[in-house]
């Protein structure tokens, strides 16, 4: 009899599992809570960012074919090593993160790419958010170098046509509520449709339906206080459905239940994800000036480090100011260095000729506190050192209540820009206990036969922050894991690293 494994979720992680288990020969069924038309969990909401461990240009070539011999010479694409993956995980996790899932997302995550190019995902370079022309060359930075072709909504629409022409089935408004149980085992999911309930039997269960970052009353719950009024980034159907099944179903708790990832994003953005603009509300280009709140101060060292190992963070910081708002400013020399995503007609911004223009338009910011927070950063800024964006420059302004590190510019060139942000978050850190072969883990310790995990509901790799580009890889690369390891169970077969 052919195994049969549902697939809970229809983002990357969910079909990345999908394709690798009909690899193994597997039928396959994903049950996706959305309408088609807005299928594809957060992952359709990215720009496709994938963070991946590389030797080198030849080792891009074979992820990237399509480069050109004059590409490779006009280019420094430098390399990222495992070594480098790892420990970014473990810094920015603040040594927390399960060192097992950091290994093997460091290390798979090249294998997985390029297993997922072998079966037809195309990548990119990401020329406009990762690089900047230095002495004639384009020089990328911050361990971030490719993006699946046509960003999150062309990795899920060809992820979907390739798991599709192996003959998956995709239901679409399928809400998964429960997991059926017999003994330890998993043998199959409840699912919802119109209200009525159906029992879907399976050889094995994969979980890969998001965190609960689109909860409100759990964001308050775990969160803290506050964080009900986050804006969500992402899709409305990731409210924790997979991990209440699975801790149900008596799977142990893991990793930040506090922590989030959370970004800058546009103050008059809606509640929810918007797919025609995707992630254009974000705004990351804040190391190149400063971020001020309403009474005018700054709050974050804008230049702790690559925006890569940042942002994720600032959306806390942000959400904590009065009103939940801040303002990012920017003047003329910096205008050309600023993200596409500061250019959409949706945007939140003020310009002007003068820094007392330009606060009077700023809603709600005491303007006599903003030019002396202004008047004192320009001071302090170490204009002797050169500035350069491709790497941490150590151009400062030292002295200030809140110092910045690098990219210090004096604001003093017009015209003069700012933009309004609030928090938007992205996915939550918490979620179920998940081993390095995908197999969710018990309360005692064990591994629950029948059922896995991948994607954002994995517990135990995220802390405090988070590195860019590492949600997708992970999604894949455990997504791989997951729907493999699946398949070996229900054929009776060992676990596989693949």
């Amino acid at each position: 009899m052919t195994p049969r494994i549902i697939i809970v979720g229809a983002g990357n992680a969910a079909l990345c599992a999908a394709l690798s288990a009909c690899e193994q020969g597997a039928e396959v069924t994903v049950l996706e809570r959305a309408p088609e038309a807005l299928r594809g969990g957060n992952s359709r909401f990215t720009a496709g960012a994938m963070r991946v461990a590389y030797d080198g240009a030849d080792d891009l070539v074979r992820l990237i074919p399509e480069l050109t011999s004059d590409e490779l010479k006009r280019v420094d694409f430098g390399s990222y090593s495992k070594d480098s993956f790892y420990d970014d995980l473990a810094r920015i996790s603040e040594y927390r993160c399960d060192p097992d899932l950091a290994e093997r997302l460091a290390d798979a995550s090249f294998p997985t790419l390029l297993w997922m190019r072998t079966n037809g995902i195309r990548f990119l370079p990401m020329y406009g958010r990762q690089s900047f022309e230095v002495d004639g060359k384009a020089r990328f930075w911050g361990g971030l170098t490719i993006e699946a072709w046509g960003g999150g909504p062309g990795l899920v629409d060809n992820l979907v046509r390739l798991v599709e022409q192996r003959g998956v089935r995709i239901e679409y408004t399928a809400r998964a509520t429960s997991l059926i149980t017999d003994g330890p085992r998993v043998v199959g999911v409840v699912v919802q449709r119109a209200g009525i309930e159906h029992r879907l039997e399976a050889n094995a269960v994969v979980l890969a339906s998001g965190g609960f970052e689109a909860n409100p009353r759990w964001r308050a719950r775990y969160l803290g206080p506050g964080w009900d009024l986050a804006k969500v980034r992402g899709t409305r159907f990731n409210t924790g459905d997979g991990i209440r099944m699975a801790l149900n179903a008596g799977a142990a708790a893991r990793g930040h239940w506090s922590g989030c990832h959370a970004v800058g994003w546009d103050l008059n953005a809606p509640e929810f994800g918007d797919l025609d603009i995707g992630d254009g509300f974000q705004k990351h280009s804040y190391p190149f000036g400063i971020l001020v709140n309403g009474a005018g101060h700054r709050f974050v060292d804008e230049g702790a480090d690559f925006r890569n190992y940042t942002y994720a963070k600032y959306g806390r910081e942000i959400l904590a100011q009065p009103g939940q708002f801040a303002w990012q400013v920017f003047d003329a020399k910096v205008e050309h260095l600023l993200r596409d995503e500061y250019r959409i007609r949706q945007v939140t911004r003020v310009h002007a000729d003068t820094l007392e223009e330009l606060v009077q338009r700023m809603e709600n910011v005491d303007a006599a506190a903003f030019s002396a927070t202004v008047a004192a950063f320009n001071r302090a800024v170490d204009v002797a050192t050169p500035f350069d964006p491709t790497r941490k420059d150590g151009r400062a302004a030292h002295g200030l209540a809140v110092p910045k590190s690098n990219w210090a510019n004096p604001l003093d060139t017009p015209p003069y820009s700012a933009y309004a942000v609030t928090c938007g978050i992205t996915f939550t850190f918490g979620g179920v206990h998940v081993d390095a072969d995908a197999q969710v883990i018990d309360e005692a310790g064990e591994p629950i036969p029948g059922l896995y995990a991948a994607g954002e509901l994995v517990g135990g790799l995220f802390y405090f922050n988070y590195p860019g580009g590492s949600g997708l890889t992970s999604g894949a690369v455990f997504g791989r894991i997951a729907g493999a390891n699946a398949a070996a169970h229900v054929a009776g077969r060992p676990t596989t690293t693949v």
